[in-house]
């Protein structure tokens, strides 16, 4: 039974599915057919991806919101397995419809990067394309079973891409400790769903996998009652929302399960690292969010004042280790993991400037990552090392790429007049003044600032981070260039331009208008603060 249909996230969802088919019914030796395919299918998701984003009304938003409901633009919503509760149900909100584009994005742009790949072109295509289309699933489901069908989805196409067409050197054991990690914990979370879903439906009788039949049960505080009679202290949300929240949090690069994560970004072909750092990493984070704080924000008060601390770790461990890196990949790659630090460490300060830092923080690191790793493919494959003091003076040969870089580590490093400055100081802002609900746990009152104690340490995180971003451009672009061992370095394509071009445009453009997507992540955080009691 349909129930509302608009087709449009459905159709941003089939495009590089249709486009991926397309591409496997060519013939081997069509490598030129299969990228204009995945570029046109890219491209027409990126299309809509726009449309979405700014067809979205704030002012609808916050109305609904504000009256106690659950806002979702763009729905498609068919019923499908009623038995047990699944429909087909795709829904933006506030926060998912940046997320939606930044896929797009980083989609697009990917397979721009890839234009040169002769290796099995075709089957390249096709799987880079499945990765995307898992991608956008998860952003866009409503029903938290589809989620998790393309949450898992989205894991196996990076396997292949890794395991076939990475660095030979460690691709069998990256893609398998990536695969590893995150099916574990993804089990994980799907245990604690499911311990949600039995619990809400032995509660209201109805048994359902969409959000907003959960959501409604956790409004009525059905989680919060305890999980069991034998157990009558644990309620549902305060036993489940640890093992959901870090479930998720191992995708979101979560210290300590942060270590599949550089191996992964190392050992991935540019494009995949492009997705694997820009955007699957969102995936963790997003996901925690929608099922473990929004379904169990009793859970949330009580355990996120600790997780907060793993992300301090994230933050500082990640920018000191990517400080002490020779290879230019990992440097990008412990860099992501101190920055996601910064995304779930804005989700916990569980205010409405830290949450809304947190989405603009998923935007503009996801884009800001993307680049990174443009920029290094693009020196490796034309350098063949990424040994940094190996290098030196590349600003001569691949301008574009030199001020490419700058200008993402100038995002990095929070300047402002870019993105990163506009993400990251609303979450040190709402980290300085915590969580605003009442009552408060003891320890987090009084004369000790807690938060801000947090919040002064993670600033040590902007500092190492500026000092590894100066040292890599200043050892790989700067100075002289040996030509002797790099006699033949060629200058990049137009399609290389044009992504980075595109990517540099939107860290720009976020940095200097920030009400582009403020006010839009601000309306999908205020119902969660709401129900988190701030």
């Amino acid at each position: 039974m349909v129930i509302t249909f608009s087709g449009v996230l459905t159709g941003i969802l089939l495009t590089p599915v249709i486009g991926a088919l397309i591409i496997l019914l060519l013939k081997k030796e069509a490598k030129e057919q299969a990228r204009i395919i995945a570029a046109m299918s890219t491209g027409i998701a990126l299309l809509l991806a726009l449309f979405v984003f700014f067809g979205y009304s704030v002012d609808e938003a916050n109305a609904v919101n504000g009256d106690g409901g659950t806002y979702f633009a763009f729905e498609d919503h068919i019923k499908w397995v009623e038995a047990v509760g699944i429909s087909w149900h795709l829904g933006v909100d506030g926060i998912s419809a940046p997320m939606v584009l930044l896929t797009a994005i980083a989609g697009f742009t990917g397979v721009l990067i890839s234009w040169g790949i002769e290796d099995r072109t075709r089957e390249f295509m096709a799987f880079f394309l499945l990765l995307v289309a898992g991608v956008f699933g998860v952003f866009m489901a409503v029903d938290l079973f589809v989620l998790f069908f393309f949450y898992e989805l989205a894991i196996f196409p990076m396997y292949f891409l890794i395991v076939i067409w990475g660095w030979v050197q460690t691709r069998q054991y990256a893609a398998m400790k990536l695969t590893l990690y995150i099916l574990v914990g993804s089990v994980f979370a799907l245990i604690g769903l499911l311990a949600l879903y039995f619990k809400a439906g032995e509660a209201t009788g109805v048994y359902s996998f969409d959000f907003v039949d959960l959501h409604a049960a956790a409004k009525a505080g059905v989680f919060d009652k305890p999980f069991s009679s034998a157990w009558s202290a644990a309620t549902t949300a305060k036993l489940w929302f640890p093992i959901v929240f870090l479930g998720f949090g191992v995708l979101a690069g979560v210290w300590p399960f942060h270590n599949w994560s550089p191996d992964g970004h190392v050992a991935a072909p540019t494009a995949v690292s492009m997705i694997h750092a820009g955007v699957l990493m969102k995936l963790g984070a997003f996901a925690a969010l929608r099922v473990g704080v929004q379904l169990m924000p009793e859970g949330a008060r009580v355990h996120l004042p600790w997780i907060v601390l793993l992300t301090l770790i994230n933050v500082v461990y990640g920018a000191l280790i990517a400080m002490r890196q020779r290879d230019f990949k990992y440097v990008i790659g412990f860099s992501s993991v101190s920055h996601m630090g910064l995304v779930s460490m804005g989700f916990a300060t569980m205010n409405v400037t830290g949450m809304t830092g947190a989405g603009l923080q998923m935007f503009s690191h996801g884009v800001m990552t993307a680049l990174f790793f443009a920029c290094v493919g693009m020196v490796y494959d034309r350098a063949h090392t990424r040994d940094i003091p190996s290098l030196g003076g590349f600003v001569q040969k691949m301008p574009w790429v030199a001020v490419a870089f700058i200008v993402g580590g100038l995002v990095s490093m929070g300047m402002p007049g870019l993105s990163g400055f506009v993400a990251e100081f609303p979450i040190f802002v709402g980290l300085w003044d915590g969580p605003n609900f009442d009552p408060s746990p003891s320890w987090l009152t009084g004369s000790f600032n807690y938060y801000g104690l947090i919040a002064v340490i993670a600033a040590l995180g902007i500092i190492v981070t500026a000092a590894y971003v100066l040292r890599v451009v200043g050892q790989v672009f700067f100075g002289e260039f040996n030509a002797e061992r790099f006699p033949h370095i060629s200058a990049i394509t137009i399609y290389d331009k044009v992504a980075l071009a595109f990517l540099v445009f939107w860290l720009v453009l976020l940095g200097v208008y920030p009400r582009l997507m403020a006010p839009m992540i601000e309306s999908g955080v205020r119902p969660i603060v709401a129900m988190l009691g701030g």
